[in-house]
């Protein structure tokens, strides 16, 4: 203790330790920027890289958006035939654009081929049936069987494209009805962080065609709508014209007037998603309920002649073993 309060009262020892802490404290100092991470830097240099592949990835998807669109140019001899026999003019073309529209075929080459096909299918089912009744039908077929059937087939060569327009119209909207409720969820959640409807049905165009290919196409052209549509209703109301659905009609009715009058869109977002779930738990359901009386004839024509044989096939073999 005595040597500790020695070196302690001596002022040459206070003053030289004094000097070497002032020694270490400026070579810490001048050391720590090089030693130091510089996550600042780091971080701004991956958001910069991230950002240049942003954009290669945007230019990239813009290629070949160009190259390959949802429109395309009309086949030449579409083209012609159709011109030439004018059936713009005789075939209802305006409904069968809204039809054409709903099905996922847009431009004019989807109008021309559909034209095309409704003269060409009757005429080629037309041949199929002379062909059949003439070569390989029965000869002692009477003649008005083979009218009628020359017949049939020609009315379902008329209906044959209506069909298959109707039928790509149905799996569309069953595709999009089931993946609708959750691309509400997700535009709510946009419109509730600040988004714009624009970036919200952008936003919510990418992220929902894992699900629904369908209702992707239909948000991005609902956005390229609202781009450059003079009247932001019209683009509300061609996106409930085009999928046809109950839930989206609803939910334009409520763009519409949130546009209109200023509502809030979040609490009408949230009804909205949860009807539209509720509406695809009772269709599942109806199908759940509808599967025993579907299932009763299988069962009566398939499983009960096998379950008699297998029950009555003993009691018969000691039958006729005993006689």
């Amino acid at each position: 203790m005595e040597n500790i309060l020695e070196k302690v009262t001596d002022s040459q020892f206070v003053v030289s330790a004094l000097t070497a802490i002032a020694i270490i404290a400026t070579i810490i100092t001048i050391a720590m920027p090089f030693l130091s991470n510089d996550s600042l830097t780091k971080r701004m240099k991956s958001v910069s890289s991230e950002r240049e592949r942003i954009r290669q990835r945007e230019r990239a998807l813009a290629k070949s958006a160009q190259s390959k669109g949802l429109r395309q140019e009309p086949k030449l001899y579409m083209k012609n035939v159709v011109d030439k026999f004018s059936l713009s003019t005789w075939l209802n073309t305006e409904d069968a654009k809204m039809k054409l529209a709903s099905a996922g075929f847009r431009g004019p080459q989807a109008e021309i081929a559909f034209l095309f096909f409704r003269l060409v299918t009757p005429i080629v089912f037309l041949l199929g049936a002379v062909f059949y009744v003439l070569f390989l039908g029965d000869p002692e077929m009477g003649g008005l069987m083979k009218v009628g059937i020359v017949l049939g087939a020609t009315y379902a060569g008329i209906k044959a494209p209506e069909m298959f327009i109707r039928n790509t119209i149905t799996n569309r909207q069953l595709s999009m009805q089931r993946a609708f409720p959750d691309a509400l969820d997700l535009m709510l959640i946009c419109v509730e962080s600040g988004m714009s409807i624009e970036h919200a049905f952008r936003k919510v165009g990418q992220e929902i065609g894992v699900q629904s290919i369908p209702l992707a196409e239909e948000f991005a052209l609902a956005t390229a709508e609202l781009s450059y549509l003079p009247d932001r209703r019209s683009a509300y109301m061609n996106l409930s014209a085009r999928t046809g659905l109950d839930g989206v009609k609803q939910i334009s009715t409520v763009l519409i007037q949130a546009e209109k009058y200023g509502t809030p869109l979040g609490q009408a977002l949230r009804i909205t998603a949860q009807e539209s779930r509720d509406t695809r738990m009772m269709e599942a359901e109806k199908k759940a309920a509808a599967l025993p009386p579907k299932l009763t004839v299988p069962m009566i024509v398939f499983f009960l002649p096998v379950l008699m044989v297998v029950v009555l096939s003993p009691a018969a073999i000691q039958v006729s073993q005993n006689f």
